[in-house]
């Protein structure tokens, strides 16, 4: 009996370790499915408040991939009152993200995101600062499980949840609809560290741009304050040269590569 047991124990152990290892491989072909060495966006966040008021904005954002990892520029064009704001994500191999933002009606030097300014609005909008760089960020630093296979909006889907293993990250879990057939995550439910639902982040919108199926609409809700921010990107072009001198705290201050 006991050799039975410990057979069985060690059955489930294996089927646990090989769910968690096809948990990371679906979390990171999602992330990494679209191959392109630059990708150059303009896009409208559309911000509504929880009367219902709605604002915009117009943002352009440039991201590359290299040696140096994958890096992302995000710069507001209207309306005049956050023109020229900056944002500056580089990846960091051995840990979060590092990030810069400029503020011109601030002047001075870019001021770096240090991990405990993560959870901060992005702008004003229901993205934080860290849910802005979340889409590259490294499957690594989380512990991914496979829950369950579901459809969503009528198409089979795996919902994996993904635990930080940086307890000092805004997020104690996230549960992520993946699309067996695209592998876009069209759905991501956020836990606060209380395990309380405070965010969901849905896809509105795909399409093919340069043979590429591409997240077109994005919308962000904050549970408790029902409020959204929405981002419809309105161009997208892939493999665009973007000078190196894009991705530096230089071009942040200046608006000059």
């Amino acid at each position: 009996m006991k050799k039975i047991i410990l057979i069985s124990v060690f059955f489930c152990y294996a089927l646990f370790s090989l769910q968690a290892q096809d948990a990371a491989a679906i979390v990171r072909a999602s992330r990494e499915r679209i191959t392109a060495e630059t990708v150059s966006t303009r896009s409208r966040m559309v911000i509504q408040d929880r009367n219902g008021s709605v604002s915009e904005r117009m943002i352009d954002q440039y991201s590359k991939d290299g040696t140096r990892g994958h890096r992302t520029v995000i710069v507001f064009q209207q309306p005049a009152s956050v023109r020229g704001v900056r944002f500056l994500t580089m990846e960091n191999p051995n840990g979060p993200d590092d990030r810069w933002i400029y503020l011109p009606a601030l002047g001075g030097e870019p001021n770096r995101i240090g991990a405990a300014d993560g959870s901060r609005s992005f702008q004003g909008t229901d993205f934080s600062n860290d849910d802005i760089s979340s889409a590259s960020r490294n499957a690594a630093l989380d512990t991914h499980t496979l829950l369950r296979e579901e459809a969503l909006n009528g198409s089979p889907c795996y919902v994996i949840q993904s635990v930080p293993r940086d307890n000092s990250y805004q997020y104690s879990r996230m549960v992520q609809w993946i699309d067996k057939q695209t592998m876009v995550t069209m759905k991501v439910e956020l836990y606060n560290r209380s395990g309380v639902l405070v965010k969901i982040l849905e896809i509105l919108r795909l399409q093919e741009v340069q043979g590429r199926l591409s997240i077109m609409s994005t919308r962000m809700t904050t549970v408790a304050e029902n409020t959204s921010t929405t981002i419809n990107v309105d161009m997208i072009k892939y493999n665009d040269p973007i000078p190196e001198t894009v991705f530096t705290t230089n071009f942040l201050k200046t608006g000059r590569p």
